[in-house]
């Protein structure tokens, strides 16, 4: 009896080792077959340069597109690579970046994959220095350590226009047969970033020169856009812990320079946005830094409109 019984237990586990066998070999091959459909991978930094290679991309045969970072992870200043991300690292043909300094494990990426295409995005852009992101003495020091360049150019609609134009530039590079469809889908992309770009120059009129006091560094690009000239900035993020003396400093810049607007992000920007509101005649603008947000190719468009809108509501008050 006892004989049967383990033989009944051999038997089994014979057989749930050889289905397990045939259905492993059976994915293995599906993998296979599907990666042998994919001639280039394509792999992105953060959000902006994502959507950007999304709409570049469009319906390419034989592309896949993976973003390196979580669509909420935000900026990428002080963001630390993890295992999936040296899996997905090592899978891929070509790495798009925005580059300025904004991704600070570049180094490490260029150094353990000697093989992997590496380019830019914003790569022969005039981006601001953090010194002409802000006229205040201060902003140096409040800013991350990262680089002398600020690489927020994507909240610029004609910089980021050129981001896509680089992009499919070495897109078509690495994948000559496509290169023609991906110059299309870049062209016609920045048709539609351009009627965005229209309406900020409708805006300019209302507001060129004006002073503006931004708390964080990546609306150095719409004051820039907009012809406003930045006073002060105070870089705020989530490991920002604003002083007393920091906020009157701020005060103090809006009432010495008669500030009508401020620029803020609401996720970090609020409570200080509450004090500036309630200690001085400025009204904060709270705009998305479109570094979050889901993975719909209109996405870009969608975020910047929203900025127009909330700026038209502000001034036509």
């Amino acid at each position: 009896m006892k004989k049967s019984k383990y033989l009944f237990v051999f038997y089994m586990l014979l057989a749930i080792s050889l289905a397990s066998g045939i259905f492993t070999k059976a994915y293995i091959s599906l993998e296979e077959k599907q990666d042998n459909s994919i001639n280039l991978r394509v792999l992105t930094s953060f959000y902006p340069v994502y959507i950007a290679a999304l709409n570049v991309i469009g319906d390419c045969k034989g592309v896949s597109l993976t973003n390196l970072s979580e669509p909420q992870t935000g900026c990428m200043h002080d963001y630390q690579l993890a295992p999936q991300d040296m899996i997905l690292l090592s899978q891929a043909d070509l790495f798009l970046v925005n580059g300025g300094g904004i991704e600070n494990f570049l180094a490490q990426v260029a150094d353990s994959y000697p093989g992997l295409t590496i380019s830019q995005a914003s790569e022969g852009l005039d981006l601001l220095t953090e010194e002409e992101g802000a006229h205040g003495q201060d902003h140096a020091e409040e800013t991350h350590a990262h680089s002398d360049k600020n690489a927020h150019a994507w909240m610029n609609t004609e910089l980021y226009g050129e981001m896509v134009q680089n992009i499919a530039a070495v897109l078509g590079s690495e994948d000559p047969e496509n290169r023609e469809r991906y110059q299309n889908n870049a062209d016609q992309y920045c048709a539609q970033i351009q009627k965005l770009t229209d309406q900020i120059d409708e805006l300019r009129e209302q507001v060129e020169g004006e002073p503006v006091v931004i708390l964080h560094e990546a609306y150095a690009y719409v004051a820039e856009e907009l012809g406003m000239e930045n006073i002060y900035c105070l870089n705020l993020d989530e490991e920002r812990q604003i002083s007393a003396s920091e906020a009157a400093k701020v005060i103090r810049q809006i009432t010495a320079h008669n500030v009508k607007f401020v620029f803020a992000e609401e996720l970090y920007g609020q409570d200080l946005g509450n004090t500036l509101e309630a200690e001085t005649k400025a009204e904060v603008c709270y705009l998305d830094t479109m570094v979050r947000g889901n993975y719909e190719k209109e996405s870009y468009l969608a975020a910047v409109q929203k900025n127009i809108d909330v700026l038209n509501k502000i001034w036509k008050q």
